[in-house]
């Protein structure tokens, strides 16, 4: 088990470095970001949760992913303002995409397919 943990420590990670990098990269599309965004949210709560389903890890990840963004339509001035900070930006997003959620959809379905083929072993 503490392996699988540090796999997942360790992915959640490499996402989260890809994910930055990926902001930076002149040529890289912006969609990638988004997600790894869903990639990372995954990784980290199968870190944090180790025993949780596998199914229940998707679900619950792409309901926050979902609630972020759904969140970016709140213009309230005390999170506009935390969105101006650089960790606030890459956590809360700036504004509300329709793609963004497709995005999120496809990087919780990698993960997770992933995680079922090469990392879980069945288990979950």
């Amino acid at each position: 088990m503490k392996s699988n943990r540090l796999n997942y420590f360790i992915l959640t990670l490499s996402v989260m470095i890809l994910g930055i990098l990926s902001r930076k990269i002149a040529n890289a599309p912006l969609f990638i970001g988004d997600v790894l965004y869903a990639v990372l949210i995954y990784f980290g709560l199968r870190f944090l949760f180790i025993n949780l389903k596998t199914h229940k890890t998707f679900l619950i990840s792409l309901l926050f992913c979902f609630c972020i963004e759904v969140l970016q339509l709140v213009q309230i001035d005390w999170l506009i303002a935390v969105r101006k900070t650089t960790l606030g930006h890459y956590v809360l997003g700036q504004g509300f995409l329709w793609l963004d959620i497709l995005c999120y959809l496809i990087g919780t379905l990698v993960a997770y397919f992933s995680d079922k083929l090469f990392l879980s072993s069945g288990i979950n």
